[in-house]
């Protein structure tokens, strides 16, 4: 539906995906048709996909509040080298599998959708310049009578879309806007110094953030290599100074997840009887995600 070429307006669509039993898929994994539609027994399949224009989009929002009798929106921003279409896919086996009691909103940017070093060049350069798109979605969003509550989860260079958005959003009104309540960086592909920069500008009433780090995650020392060795956040060992006392000052809970099965980069979405299940009953309970908790820095151990 939508490709890799920068558009000067935001786009709306409505997609509804059919997972298949959890007896014929694996925990955590995206199935993939072999030949396109697919089987839904079997495969993800796209059941309906429908253009929408922005007030056709707070429409169905609202609907959806109402019929499902919820009021939290789950804000998902996609990472680097993510088509359109992996990202809906993505963010659908993460809601499926996770049981996050929420709305799902997909924010995707547009990715070349390519692990090559321009592509990667070419991705951070529109990640940078997207989130003024993605300020403009929470503007909706909080703009609406029927959602009450918003947490983003934003992966990868996602973090970045996802912390500039938030920035303009705090310099323009003076802070964010409170219906936003929860931040989750999944292996955030931002340098250490950015992300402090940020959240100094966000001022001392802001969202809960949460961190997932991975020590072994080979495409953030990859960027970071690119990046002229400049650490990168979602690489971090937690337990480490200046990081450990820094994060615990901002009030950023922090999650090492090196040592669960499966890629480093994305493990945080295929163990969802853990990292998942961890939101869920965070969110579930009304928990604050700056609480701290003894299995929080030890969660892949």
């Amino acid at each position: 539906m939508f490709g890799s070429n920068s558009a000067p307006n935001v786009s709306y669509a409505s997609v509804v995906v059919a997972i298949p039993p959890d007896s014929a898929r694996k925990i955590g994994d995206v199935q993939w048709p072999q030949n396109p539609p697919g089987n839904p027994q079997t495969d993800f399949v796209t059941i309906s996909a429908d253009y929408l224009d922005g007030q056709s989009f707070n429409n169905a929002l609202s609907a959806q509040a109402k019929q499902a009798k919820q009021d939290k929106v789950l804000v998902f921003v996609h990472g680097f080298n993510t088509r359109f279409d992996e990202a809906v896919y993505r963010f659908a086996q993460i809601v499926h599998d996770s049981g996050v009691p929420s709305i799902p909103v997909v924010f995707s940017w547009p990715s070349v959708g390519e692990a090559r070093l321009i592509a990667y060049t070419y991705d951070r350069e529109v990640a940078s310049n997207s989130s003024s798109a993605l300020e403009q979605l929470f503007d909706q969003l909080t703009q609406n009578p029927n959602v009450k509550e918003i947490t983003i989860l934003a992966h990868s260079m996602g973090a970045i879309v996802t912390l500039g958005a938030l920035r303009s959003m705090a310099m323009r009104s003076g802070e964010v806007n409170g219906k936003i309540k929860n931040v989750l960086l999944v292996a955030p592909d931002v340098s250490v110094g950015e992300f402090r920069a940020n959240i100094q500008r966000l001022g001392s009433v802001r969202p809960r953030f949460a961190l997932f780090v991975s020590q072994d995650d080979s495409a953030l020392k990859l960027s970071r290599l690119i990046s002229g060795g400049m650490q990168r956040l979602g690489d971090i060992n937690p337990n480490q100074e200046p990081y450990r006392s820094e994060l615990a000052r901002m009030g950023v809970l922090v999650f090492d997840l090196t040592h669960l099965q499966g890629e480093a980069h994305s493990r945080a979405f295929a163990s969802v009887t853990t990292v998942m299940g961890m939101i869920e009953q965070r969110l579930a309970a009304g928990q604050q995600l700056t609480e701290t908790s003894d299995s929080a820095r030890d969660a892949g151990q």
